[in-house]
């Protein structure tokens, strides 16, 4: 690794720690000159960094349940077109659903996709299972699902960023 990839993986560990610390701030912490990191932040932005996001405290803004549904898709894809045709619709369905947070394809466990969503309720989470048998049910061979309560004692490290950094 070049002292210039040590120093990219420098900012980019600082950023996924605290994104919202300032170019000088970070300078200083990582001892280069401000406008050495501004550069830097710049080109990671452009292509290292998909985006800036918060994670919330989900319990506190009201949802209650992360689902990890584990997807076995049907065995249809006898041509390159017949792919891409379902393909393009899963990504147009999922795209649409504000309540994905994370979704696409994986492999084991006897699945090939996967979904990550959060829901106020179990009902908005059932009725959110029964849309997803209802519009892509004909896709799909078998679904399993995995409930996650966001607001148990038992969340022993909640979802961040800022533990990936470490391993930088």
């Amino acid at each position: 690794m070049t002292a210039l990839k040590d120093m990219d993986f420098k900012i980019l560990a600082e950023l996924m720690k605290n994104s919202k610390i300032s170019d000088r701030k970070l300078a200083k912490k990582i001892g280069v000159s401000q406008p050495t990191v501004t550069r830097r932040r710049a080109r990671l932005e452009k292509d290292m960094i998909d985006g800036y996001t918060t994670i919330p405290k989900w319990d506190k803004i009201g949802y209650k349940l992360l689902a990890i549904i584990l997807v076995k898709s049907k065995p249809i894809y006898s041509t390159e077109e017949k792919y891409n045709a379902v393909r393009k619709r899963g990504f147009e369905w999922l795209w649409k659903q504000p309540n994905i947070i994370m979704g696409g394809a994986c492999e084991g466990l006897g699945v090939n996709s996967f979904i990550m969503s959060v829901h106020k309720t179990y009902g908005e989470y059932d009725n959110f299972n029964r849309k997803v048998r209802l519009e892509l049910g004909d896709l799909i061979d078998d679904m399993k699902t995995l409930l996650i309560n966001l607001s148990a004692k038992e969340r022993l490290k909640p979802l961040h960023l800022k533990y990936l950094a470490e391993a930088l």
